[in-house]
């Protein structure tokens, strides 16, 4: 019997996308698989799944003197994208040099065939630089700087969650024999059970994965409600109390869906075919406002362009046309092509390992 190849993934710690996209990948993907990343390992790992946590390289530089700064700061010496080459690496910070080095001793001892990072310029040079093929996940946005190119150019395969024609890159043109387009992944992908139809008059606020999505975000949302008395509001996952592991039969109850623009957001609204609003958050490389300007020319959201008042969340008076426009929608959620996206991502990660 061949031995099952052993493959490494870094998983960032922005956000819970990266993390839910590695959990949607894992099950299709025959292989044991060590993950490094600075969250903490969630509670349920799959099977043949080990988890390295990392240190942080975001925390302040002690300098001789004992002063301390912020790595990004430009006073402190750090110089964290070596004028523009890279993303992120700083000078004299333990936490930086601490993750590189835990990533690079498992490397010359456990041998991996492939590593799969999402996202990391500077994982992905390290990785090729040690000998192993790197399985880069692109994400929309502009991505047209040095770095972006500098990883790309590095990687032996580049994953685009999304369906090929969706997003148009020239960046990623560069690269096109070897980027390979999967479709949107979604950890819901093949489920059929939850309600058969929403109930009308329903809303779900589906809140982002980053703490500035959530800001404040309660407060909005029972603005919203006042302003549209004939609905029901919901809010889930804006604090300890409104989370849920399985969101999935509130989002096939909804009538209409609000969510952020993120990548596994957009996938969740695909798999339970929602009519939604989508509101873009402010992300590097206008990445959601990408994917809001796309979702809003095929027609399969409504992207609020005006009437915000802060986070791009629009103002209480919007809500009720947005509802009823939401309602009127007819989204071809085929053409994110959702199903088996997960299982095409892992034999992308599998071809590279073999």
């Amino acid at each position: 019997m061949t031995a099952r190849p052993l493959v490494g993934w870094y998983v960032h710690h922005h956000g819970a996308g990266h993390l839910t996209r590695l959990l949607a990948v894992r099950p299709h993907l025959e292989a044991d698989v060590v993950v490094f990343s600075s969250l903490a390992a969630p509670a349920v790992l799959p099977e043949a799944t080990t988890w390295l946590q990392l240190p942080r390289d975001d925390h302040d530089v002690v300098a001789p003197d004992g002063t301390t700064r912020a790595p990004g700061d430009p006073e402190s010496g750090t110089d964290p994208t070596v004028r523009g080459m890279l993303h992120w690496a700083p000078l004299h910070h333990d936490g930086h040099a601490g993750r590189l080095a835990a990533v690079a001793a498992w490397i010359a001892h456990a041998r991996p065939r492939a590593f799969v990072v999402d996202v990391s310029v500077e994982v992905t040079l390290l990785v090729r630089l040690l000998g192993v093929p790197p399985v880069v996940v692109a994400q929309p946005g502009d991505r047209s700087d040095a770095p972006h190119a500098l990883g790309w150019d590095a990687a032996d395969r580049v994953l685009a969650p999304w369906a090929e024609g969706l997003h148009v890159s020239s960046a990623l043109d560069r690269v096109r024999d070897r980027v390979r387009f999967v479709g949107g992944i979604s950890r819901h992908d093949g489920r059929v059970d939850g309600p058969g139809s929403p109930a009308p008059g329903t809303v779900l606020v589906l809140a982002g994965g980053g703490a500035e999505g959530r800001e404040g975000l309660a407060q909005r949302v029972a603005e919203a409600s006042r302003a549209t008395p004939a609905w029901r509001w919901s809010l889930l996952g804006a604090s300890a109390d409104s989370w849920v592991d399985d969101p999935w039969p509130l989002l096939r109850r909804a009538e209409v869906v609000v969510s952020a623009a993120g990548q596994n957001s957009v996938a969740d609204l695909a798999a339970a075919g929602a009519r939604a609003v989508v509101v873009p958050q402010d992300r590097p490389f206008d990445e959601q406002r990408t994917t809001g300007r796309l979702l809003a020319e095929r027609g399969l959201a409504v992207v609020p362009d005006h009437g915000r008042a802060d986070h791009g969340w629009p103002a209480p008076d919007a809500w009720p046309e947005l509802l009823d426009r939401a309602c009127a929608l007819a989204p071809d959620w085929s053409l994110w092509q959702v199903d088996g996206a997960g299982a095409r991502a892992a034999a992308v990660i599998s071809e590279v390992a073999r």
